[in-house]
């Protein structure tokens, strides 16, 4: 496989679970809006913290609102349409739609025609008064679409390059975004002390769970909801699909079956950065977390995520066009 193609791929993966994950945060934001006070700061600038764009959107649109509704509606036409805005849902999909263009051949047709779709109700004339005036509805479509893409790939891609460079992308961007949004909440989300432990807290930390769908799914491993616990669900849990272990588990399962480098050891950077990364996980326990310091201990995971997607680009994609790295942005 050029790797050019193999680029492509694993960035429509990348930015294609990125959407999804803005849409997700946007959707659980606005369900918490009804159950809790403060307004922007309580449930819409961690949003913008999350999507790592609080100096872009400073520039941009500056703190001067009115009130809390004209804050809100700013924030979510920054999140989701703003085409200037890398992070955007409607620049991840433009460019995981771009990249699927350009490697047509090696998509389902049924894949590419709905990333088209998905692109278009982005971009209809009424998509901006239907977030506006049907927030639930519209958001929800998109979290659907988002699923459907996914869904397609899974039943129409053979197993072998493709699919484990989409498989790879798709499980480090959900790793990225997951720790992204636990070290949110941990920092912004309750910044009362006098809260903790409160009813708002176990609501925002509910609330926390349901930004990545894994509220039925702590209840039923863990019960009652504790912070302790949720750190261990998120970043520990080697069984539910969005916890940073499981997707670092998976993700180098598909990084040594594109080299066919056997597991346990490695051949190139990005196999040796994500195996160091992937066992510095498997082998502590929330109790070095919680020891280590939260923010700490994720500031150190999202350095090595980002390390290993360097790796990724140098054992990979810098073989045919080294200004490839500028084509794309993270």
């Amino acid at each position: 496989m050029l790797s050019r193609v193999a680029e492509s791929i694993y960035w429509i993966a990348r930015y294609m679970e990125r959407a999804e994950n803005v849409a997700r945060c946007i959707d659980v934001s606005l369900q918490i809006s009804l159950d809790t006070p403060g307004g922007l700061n309580a449930q819409w600038r961690p949003l913008v913290a999350a999507a790592g764009g609080e100096k872009y959107f400073a520039e941009k649109y500056g703190d001067a609102f009115t009130n809390d509704t004209e804050a809100r509606e700013t924030i979510l036409h920054f999140l989701t349409f703003d085409p200037d805005y890398p992070n955007s849902i409607l620049s991840c999909v433009s460019k995981a739609r771009e990249n699927a263009r350009q490697v047509r051949g090696c998509l389902a047709l049924e894949a590419f025609e709905h990333l088209n779709k998905f692109y278009h109700l982005l971009t209809a004339g009424s998509a901006r008064k239907r977030a506006s005036e049907s927030p639930y509805d519209f958001y929800s479509e998109v979290r659907a679409a988002s699923y459907l893409f996914e869904g397609i790939i899974q039943s129409t891609l053979s197993r072998g390059e493709e699919w484990h460079f989409l498989r790879l992308g798709r499980l480090l961007e959900r790793a990225d975004q997951t720790s992204r949004i636990l070290d949110v909440k941990y920092f912004i989300l309750l910044p009362a002390p006098d809260d903790v432990g409160s009813v708002v807290d176990d609501l925002l930390w509910a609330a926390l769970l349901n930004s990545v769908s894994g509220y039925e799914m702590f209840r039923r491993r863990h019960g009652r909801i504790s912070p302790d616990k949720v750190v261990d669900f998120l970043v520990l849990d080697r069984e539910f699909p969005r916890a940073i272990l499981f997707c670092l588990l998976r993700a180098e399962e598909s990084l040594l079956a594109i080299s066919g480098t056997p597991m346990g050891s490695f051949r190139n950077g990005a196999e040796k950065k994500l195996s160091r990364l992937r066992s510095t996980l498997a082998y502590c326990n929330v109790e070095d977390i919680i020891a280590r310091g939260l923010h700490e201990f994720l500031d150190e995971l999202q350095t090595g995520l980002n390390a290993a997607g360097e790796g990724i680009f140098e054992s990979f994609f810098a073989l045919d066009a080294p200004a490839q790295a500028q084509a794309q942005q993270q």
